[in-house]
């Protein structure tokens, strides 16, 4: 196979195709040779982002109507006599708050959109995906998934759901030839959760900048992470290299999930490295 072709000749459907994660991993389908159905509430994002690789075909779909996922898994097998690889991707910051704070209403929005988008992509996809060799499904989980501090509490928990989907479906499809798997960005460069909090256009790129300056510091790695960051873990999950992979998630964060800052900055003691000073002081006086 040629060097940028790993896709060649491959359906794929990508919900929340228009920015972000999803705009990466669109262009990357794209270029490696698939043909890539750019899902998106935001048409028009999508059909901009279409002019930009001819084998993008833009698609209005809001993750939250079921029929709607439908729809779209039906045009995509339809136009291309089936599905390779769908990327679970849409979602949104949700409802803000602590738990004590959410209502019934905000709770049930944000694991609609963040969690049974998920559950219902996969459904709708999988008649359209058994027996095709390679057959691969990804979801975006996120590292809120492994604890509290990283988004609000409904955000977290649902995308601790789309983990346990994850393994669950994996198991259910296994018998169709069809892997499932989840990547777990960090703090990447998007607007996920500006956008979820109707912020003014001219104050978006400031919380932009604010995240990639507080995230590049808050890592072992020290830079921020960037869309295409995730769009080549998820390209891996979805290709042959990975065919022994299934159930299970990746974790693409900078590593800031490794461990406690002083664990990885020589410039944050912790408190051994305090109880050592103390030791050291002592023998000396």
């Amino acid at each position: 196979m040629e060097a940028g072709a790993r896709f060649a000749g491959k359906s794929v459907v990508i919900t929340g195709a228009a920015s972000g994660i999803g705009r990466a991993a669109t262009l990357l389908f794209a270029r490696e040779g698939a043909t890539v159905f750019a899902a998106d509430l935001n048409l028009a994002g999508a059909e901009a982002l279409a002019r930009e690789d001819e084998a993008i075909i833009p698609v209005a779909c809001d993750v939250c109507e079921d029929g709607q996922i439908k729809a779209l898994m039906d045009h995509a097998a339809g136009t291309c006599g089936g599905i390779d690889v769908l990327f679970n991707n849409a979602a949104a910051g949700g409802a803000r708050g602590r738990i004590d704070e959410v209502d019934a209403a905000g709770w049930d929005w944000t694991m609609n959109l963040v969690l049974r988008s998920v559950a219902m992509g996969i459904h709708h996809a999988v008649p359209h995906m058994r027996g095709r060799k390679g057959a691969a499904i990804v979801n975006t989980s996120s590292v809120a998934a492994v604890g509290p501090g990283y988004s609000p509490t409904a955000y977290a928990v649902a995308k601790a759901g789309v983990l346990h989907l994850t393994k669950c479906a994996a198991t259910d499809l296994a018998q169709f030839g069809i892997r499932v798997n989840a990547v777990q960005p960090g703090f990447i460069n998007t607007n996920i959760f500006t956008a979820s909090m109707e912020m003014p256009a001219e104050l978006v790129d400031q919380a932009k900048a604010m995240i990639l300056q507080m995230s590049s510091a808050a890592q072992p790695v020290p830079r921020p992470g960037m869309p295409e960051d995730i769009a080549n873990a998820v390209a891996f999950l979805a290709s042959d290299a990975a065919s022994f992979v299934t159930g299970t998630s990746l974790i693409v964060d900078g590593g800031i999930t490794v461990g406690p800052r002083h664990s990885w900055d020589p410039e944050a003691p912790g408190l051994f490295d305090a109880l050592q000073a103390m030791a050291d002081a002592a023998k000396q006086g």
